[in-house]
């Protein structure tokens, strides 16, 4: 199963070639030198598609009875006002060809083919005019190329319909372009090395591994050099055999025991030689944050500055409703969908390399971006991911930038969810937008897609995640996101088969009919947020539980149940240890699997299908699958897990058969255009190419676009389906959850390069003193212990556990010996324990036992609301809120409450968040308006629809206090 559907990416009308060009093609004679060479794709429509032909919005095209049919619109003034074709044609200057083709029309009329480059100059190599008659005929004439294409961009070819003031109909079928000396692709990539390495980086102390190509059934003699070209270490490969994989003869070379720094080294076997790389641990500590820099590249919403970014990546904000843009701050819903309201969903992050946002990929990306820090937080390096850390405008506000980066999609995710709960599947722009297109140069409607159980519950997921990440840092967002987790979740269950009816108009389908694995995931970060029971029995009940969902093919955005098992894993919970211990094993058992499959192939790439083949974005299932293998080392200490990591690592910085370093900016042939609107050096030379640290999606072995067949041999093996092109969608797109996964994997390895090997420590810490309880207030409590030891691996961290009967439920963990509590509740008893946990992520017993009770609450100031409507009609008002804090007390948030005495209902609102059940509103500030000094005031407000009758609300709260009314 792909991981998307093909038409995910289907290409709009390339804008039209201009009249006034000047042919500089010519009609030549004779015959096509390689007639078995048809350049165009699906010329006789037996598939009943018509892909990969294109049209204009003045074209409408179909398969009927084997032919293709375009119905042209009435009123076209120009012949290119009305385009079918194909891009991406390949022609060879001085080369012969012959185009033919049946048509017929309904009425007689005239049409023309033309033949040039589909990207700017939009330079015209032929123009050759027909007469259509209402009958089928076969048209033909033979010319010679005076370009080439690909070297000259994207070749086209496509049909001039328009210039007739009344629709008609033309069909089509048998078209052919046939001609040229050289096969598919052939020329384009460059040949592959014979000696693969990592062309980055190998870390000092791990293992060191490359692969030779040969065919030689003994040992070959291999030499390693330094950038001075003298020889430093020698000796033999190992043979392997033929590769399936990627159908070369392999041979492994090891130079583990080689083990000096340095820059510039080469491998070499007779007169093949290696890309150059290093033994050092500098650039894959860069790497950590090139990865994580995609997020901010890729930001809807927010100027992108030259300052973080440097000057040709910069760029003007896009989609803020300045034109052409028609903006995000209030999308309308697809008209079939009658929704009746606008949601602001400006802000997130664009999903790849068009301009849509969508939940069901938002979901999986902002989680391992979160779990990224979770994880180094709870057992790694949270320093590396601090404030100041990246390149981005938040990097100077006290909070880790990692976390900054994230919220910047966890808000857009939060708006999309719709009144009753349920969350919106996507956003974009009704029409696909060409290539290149800036962000901000986009000129189509924006509109929301249906709600849908997938998206609801990926964003109840991430949102439960977010509220325990900011729980201390920001309490108020972190209740804002848990409410809306929460919500989403009860939605989903009274919704549990709502499946989004995937379409790509515009967008991205991103369809997903099996649910059970998001079900799991969201019960499992809701359960692990709020210890909730009803979310423990949804999990424990599942099938996915205890790792039932891992496999070696891995986990992507629509096999999301891996996610639930390493948060349950990593994150401390009630679940007893047996069921913890379950869900480790299962990562063991499968990190397992990828090692013995490394250990057979010719090229390190943990990963497999059914059938053999590679997915499309099959190296961001290498990067979860070698996140696998860095959490089983995790969990266990292992070695062998940490060397398979650094050698999967390898397979996408070079040590793969197409000699690319699949990560931009990063080895000798790193690739650099990927496909998206702005990085999109290869069709415009003013733009820049693929921004360092960025992933592609990499071979595809099933269903590929125009570019990659004709690109990529037909018979191409696996790991050898690609080609380095912006227009090679299938092959070379870069997306927001494959660099997630790299990030994630990149801090890993950033984390563990040069460090000592970890202790293998199988003995728990010893038991933490008692807590003793200090500084009690309504809502929290200080906590003091004397600390556990461990001889081996030491005392990473201490979870402060509350127990509620049987029950125990994590509610922080610090590193120290001491931590302050927030947020309980007022005038209620509670029972602590401490439990440490040692650098092997073993756990000690839990210390003995303090009672504590939370005073009472005291109000500590007070509040008054004028309620005020300023329009009113048959059935709806406008009215304005003004809040003031008249307490003592400043206030850093505020949430608003009151219910309506009618049948009042809100359908749009400014200046805070606004929900509504039945009669019940909730506003909760603005990020710019939640802090109100004592005597401070802000204004809200609101649009409601009503019956008929309109009654004002009468008693008001904020932040639970009852208010005055002015």
């Amino acid at each position: 199963m792909t991981s998307r559907p093909l038409s995910r990416w289907r290409r709009p009308a390339i804008v039209a070639l201009a009249a006034a060009m000047a042919m500089s093609g010519a009609l030549a004679t004779g015959t096509a030198q390689a007639a078995e060479y048809n350049r165009i794709l699906n010329g006789t429509f037996d598939s009943g598609s018509t892909d990969p032909w294109w049209s204009n919005g003045e074209v409408s095209r179909a398969v009927v009875n084997g032919e293709m049919c375009a119905t042209v619109a009435a009123g076209t003034g120009n012949p290119w006002d009305a385009l079918l074709g194909q891009n991406g044609v390949p022609f060879e200057s001085g080369q012969s060809y012959t185009m033919t083709f049946d048509a017929y029309a309904t009425a007689s009329r005239p049409m023309a083919v033309v033949i040039g480059q589909g990207v700017p100059p939009y330079q015209e190599m032929l123009k050759q005019e027909f007469q259509l008659g209402t009958t089928k005929q076969r048209h033909s004439f033979t010319f010679t190329a005076t370009m080439d294409f690909p070297d000259a961009g994207s070749g086209q070819m496509n049909f001039h319909l328009g210039g007739q003031s009344a629709e008609s109909r033309i069909c089509f079928d048998n078209v052919s372009l046939i001609g040229g000396l050289k096969a598919p692709g052939e020329g384009y990539t460059p040949p592959a090395k014979k000696v693969q390495v990592n062309q980055v980086a190998y870390v000092p102390g791990l293992s060191k591994q490359a692969t030779l190509v040969s065919t030689a059934t003994t040992p070959q003699t291999w030499v390693l050099k330094n950038s001075s070209g003298t020889t430093v270490a020698t000796g033999e490969s190992t043979p392997k055999g033929v590769d399936a994989a990627s159908g070369d003869s392999t041979h492994l070379i090891d130079f583990s025991s080689f083990d000096t720094a340095g820059a510039g080294y080469t491998l070499s076997v007779g007169a093949e030689t290696s890309f150059p790389f290093d033994i050092a641990t500098d650039e894959i500590k860069k790497l950590r944050y090139d990865s994580l820099a995609y997020f901010y590249h890729n930001r809807s919403g927010i100027p992108i500055d030259a300052q973080y970014v440097g000057t040709q990546y910069s760029r003007p904000a896009g989609h803020i409703d300045v034109a052409p843009n028609k903006g995000d701050s209030a999308v309308p819903c697809r008209a079939h969908l009658n929704c009746g309201y606008t949601l602001d969903v400006r802000g997130g992050w664009y999903d790849a390399g068009d301009h849509g946002k969508y939940v069901v990929n938002g979901g999986i990306s902002a989680w391992q971006v979160l779990n990224t820090y979770e994880r180094a937080k709870l057992i790694g390096d949270a320093a590396a991911l601090g404030d100041g850390k990246m390149a981005i405008p938040e990097r100077s506000n006290g909070v880790p930038d990692i976390l900054d980066e994230a919220r910047w999609e966890v808000e857009f995710l939060l708006k999309m969810q719709a009144p009753d709960g349920m969350v919106h599947h996507k956003m974009h722009s009704e029409q696909w937008t060409g290539l290149p297109t800036r962000p901000d140069q986009d000129p189509y409607q924006r509109y929301l897609s249906a709600t849908g159980t997938a998206a609801t519950l990926n964003m109840a997921a991430v949102a439960a995640q977010s509220a325990r990440i900011w729980k201390t840092i920001d309490p108020a967002f972190s209740a804002k996101a848990q409410a809306a987790a929460v919500k989403a979740y009860a939605a989903a269950k009274a919704n549990p088969d709502k499946i989004f009816n995937s379409d790509d108009s515009g967008g991205g389908g991103y369809g997903d009919d099996v649910l059970t694995d998001e079900f799991y995931w969201a019960a499992a970060e809701m359960f692990t947020t709020t210890g909730e029971a009803s979310y423990r029995t949804d999990l424990t009940s599942s099938p996915h539980f205890k790792g039932k969902s891992l496999n070696p093919r891995g986990y992507d955005w629509q096999s999301t149940g891996p996610l639930g098992d390493i948060t349950l894993a990593l994150v401390p919970n009630g679940l007893p240890d047996a069921d913890i211990a379950a869900i480790k094993s299962a990562f063991t058992a499968v990190a397992d699997q990828h090692l013995a499959q490394i250990a057979d192939l010719g090229y390190p790439a943990p990963y497999r299908t059914g059938d053999g083949g590679y997915e499309w974005g099959s190296n961001g299932l290498v990067a979860n699958n070698t996140a696998v293998l860095a959490l089983a080392h995790d969990f266990t200490g292992q070695a062998k897990y940490r060397d398979g990591v650094y050698n999967a690592l390898g397979y996408l910085l070079g040590r793969n058969p197409m000699s690319y370093s699949y990560v931009a900016g990063y080895g000798d042939r790193a690739f650099k255009n990927g496909h998206h609107r702005f990085w999109a050096n290869q069709l415009d030379p003013a733009l820049p190419v693929t921004a360092p640290g960025t992933l592609s999606g990499g071979p595809n072995s099933y269903g590929r676009d125009s570019h990659a067949q004709r690109l990529v041999p037909a018979d191409c093996k696996p790991q050898k389906c690609y080609v380095d092109h912006i227009q090679a969608y299938t092959v070379n797109e870069v997306t927001i959850n494959w660099n997630s996964a790299l990030a994630w994997l990149a801090n890993w390895a950033a984390e563990k390069a040069g460090g000592t090997p970890p202790v293998e420590d199988t003995t728990p810490p010893s038991t933490p003193g008692a807590p003793a309880a200090s500084d009690i207030t309504a809502t929290g409590v200080k906590l003091t212990w004397s600390a556990a030891s461990d001889a081996e691996s030491g005392v990473r961290n201490y979870d402060v556990v509350a127990l509620d009967g049987g029950a125990q439920r994590v509610v922080t963990t610090v590193s120290g010996t001491s931590a302050t509590l927030t947020g309980l509740k007022p005038d209620t008893a509670y029972t602590f324990a401490i439990v440490a946990r040692n650098g092997a992520n073993l756990t000690s017993a839990a210390s003995q036992t303090t009672a504590v009770r939370t005073k009472p609450d005291t109000p500590t100031g007070g509040c008054k609301v004028t309620y005020s409507v300023s329009s009113s009609w048959s059935s709806g008002l406008t009215a304005s809120v003004t809040i003031t804090n008249t307490g003592t007390t400043a206030w850093n948030s505020w949430t608003l409450k009151f219910a309506f005495p009618g049948d009042q209902k809100i359908t749009h609102g400014w200046s805070a968040d606004w929900t509504q059940t039945g009669a019940a509103v909730t506003a909760t500030n603005a990020s710019w308006n939640g802090n109100l000094a004592p005597g401070g005031s802000t204004s809200v407000g609101f649009n409601a629809s009503h019956g008929g009758q309109n009654t004002d609300p009468t008693a008001f709260t904020v932040n639970g206090q009852s208010c005055t009314k002015g």
